[in-house]
């Protein structure tokens, strides 16, 4: 890999991103290649881009009548009757999702879909409040600033942290971080390096949330490269980019125009119920609604599905991969269910609040968005009428919990973070219940499948699959649908696409040498301070 490199990294703002060349070959098959991608999320669209552009023929197979996946939207009416759409919920497109915004500009290449958010406040019920926006970008003076400017990093709670539990903060390498910590919970981590409490809540337990995952079993790896990726490893910052419109007109309609011209074929609303090597390739048998199965023939297949999609794929193909990679399959995990409300109000939300909180201490409630403030369809929608439109995240619900009481509770702290929305009448609501994110847990990093698979022609992607690269969440979908599309090229002769990411280890050298010669970036004293008694 290469850091700078002029316009190469011309899309990063950080000069020290690091970017991975295209692996070589020719520009196009020297024979006709077909393809199938299954699954319509980022993750498929990525590896259908990149197949695509290099000439060869895709198939793209999406279960569902909409493209985006996790972030896709679809259409229903109001009680007034107004036609709005409908999503999962709110997605922050930060500046160092490199390879997702460079998808994004296969359709738009200025971005201009994409909006800024002015800052990223955090907000706890006992009154402590943080923000970003007056906090420098390029570490380490971030890390120095927001602990200055933070009402939550006080000189008593400083005083009481074990500094040398926090040295692993200091030299993240992305290539050995899973090796070192992955064996600690992300809570049992901040146990050991004993944050104020305050800046615990708000500085790492709602990060840690947003991997829809309670911190008791998340992995310590995947906290400490998160805090890598968005704040001590990278100059782009907490800043972060959200559609100016709901995300089908913003973003999936024209990627699949763009596709489209491409000549790939989007069958959309299609099953793939499962898929058979044979000589030579790989036999899928799909399904729409009310047609019968069919079976089709390719060359390559790439398995863009989310958690519960491959597994189910998986099993109903028993010729596909060896026992242990199929064994693989089967562990992995989804986080626990999580909750998106969200309200059309006959009245605004006060002018002075912004557009996304996130929020910690308010029970179920994990962070509040005003759509309006940013969204152009809720904009329109809320000009006309004057209310206000309001969607709220309950992440890492009880399996076991009522359901109907949890979004009662998270609307009641609604009332007490905005407490003007206490009087307002809800013109109409939409709630959606989810289980199907992946769950970075402790210990399993190395047991998710990777991109790669002992056959050559068939690879996985996704933000469930493994890559040693600094990515998550999003940004971790793309890259490995990228990567995906790479491996394929290569086993053609063709060449691939180049890759960006943020540094793979600390970027100060200073403080790389304090994290070596106090104790090692190996994790050895966050370990030690969580093993004993009281940590």
């Amino acid at each position: 890999m290469r850091t700078g490199g002029g316009a190469r990294t011309r899309l990063a703002r950080d000069r020290r991103a690091v970017y991975r060349p295209a692996p070589g070959g020719t520009a196009r098959p020297s024979r006709p290649v077909r393809a199938v991608v299954l699954g319509g999320g980022i993750a498929g669209l990525a590896a259908a881009t990149g197949l695509a552009e290099r000439g060869v023929r895709v198939d793209l197979v999406e279960q569902h009548p909409v493209l985006g996946g996790r972030v896709s939207g679809w259409p229903t009416r109001l009680a007034d009757g107004t036609e709005v759409t409908m999503s999962r919920g709110f997605h922050a497109f930060f500046r160092q999702y490199y390879n997702l915004r460079n998808l994004l500009r296969r359709a738009d290449p200025s971005l201009s879909m994409l909006v800024p958010l002015p800052d990223y406040p955090l907000q706890h019920s006992g009154g402590a409040r943080d923000g970003f926006a007056r906090v420098p970008r390029t570490p380490p003076w971030n890390v120095l600033g927001f602990t200055a400017l933070s009402p939550t990093f006080t000189w008593s709670g400083l005083r009481g942290m074990r500094p040398r539990a926090a040295l692993p903060l200091l030299d993240v390498r992305s290539a050995t971080v899973h090796r070192d910590l992955g064996h600690l919970s992300a809570a049992g981590f901040l146990d050991a390096v004993r944050f104020p409490a305050p800046a615990r809540h708000l500085a790492f337990e709602v990060f840690s949330r947003s991997f829809f995952a309670d911190p008791r079993e998340l992995s310590a790896a995947e906290l400490v490269l998160m805090f890598h990726i968005y704040f001590l490893g990278s100059a782009e910052g907490l800043r972060f980019d959200v559609p100016s419109e709901p995300y089908p007109a913003a973003l999936w309609e024209p990627l699949a125009r763009h596709l489209t011209r491409l000549g790939v074929r989007l069958r959309t609303a299609t099953r793939a119920e499962r898929l058979t090597p044979r000589a030579g390739g790989f036999a899928l048998t799909a399904a729409a609604p009310g047609e019968p199965e069919r079976e089709e023939q390719y060359d390559a297949a790439v398995l863009a599905l989310d958690g519960p999609g491959l597994r189910r794929l998986v099993a109903a193909s028993p010729g596909l991969g060896d026992d242990g990679w199929r064994a693989r399959v089967a562990r992995l995990r989804d986080a626990p269910p999580f909750l998106v409300s969200r309200y059309w109000l006959d009245r605004p939300v006060a002018a002075s609040r912004p557009g996304f909180l996130g929020t910690s201490g308010y029970g179920p409630l994990d962070n509040v968005s005003v759509l309006e403030r940013w969204e152009g369809e809720a904009a329109r929608w809320a000009a006309r009428t004057g209310g206000s439109v309001v969607e709220l995240h309950a992440y890492a619900v009880d399996p076991g919990a009522d359901r109907d009481e949890v979004r009662r509770r998270t609307l009641r702290a609604l009332h007490r973070v905005y407490p003007e929305t206490a009087g307002a009448r809800i013109v109409d609501s939409r709630h959606e219940w989810r289980q199907d994110c992946p769950l970075p847990a402790v210990g399993s990093h190395h047991d998710r499948p990777g991109v790669r698979t002992r056959h050559p022609r068939l690879v996985v992607a996704g933000d469930h699959v493994r890559t040693d690269l600094p990515v998550a969440l999003m940004e971790r979908a793309a890259t490995t649908g990228l990567q995906a599309a790479n491996a394929l090229l290569g086993v053609y002769g063709v060449r691939g696409h180049g890759l960006l990411t943020v540094p793979l280890r600390g970027r100060s050298a200073p403080l790389r040498l304090l994290a070596a010669t106090a104790g090692g970036a190996g994790g050895e004293a966050a370990t030690e301070a969580a093993s004993r008694p009281g940590a």
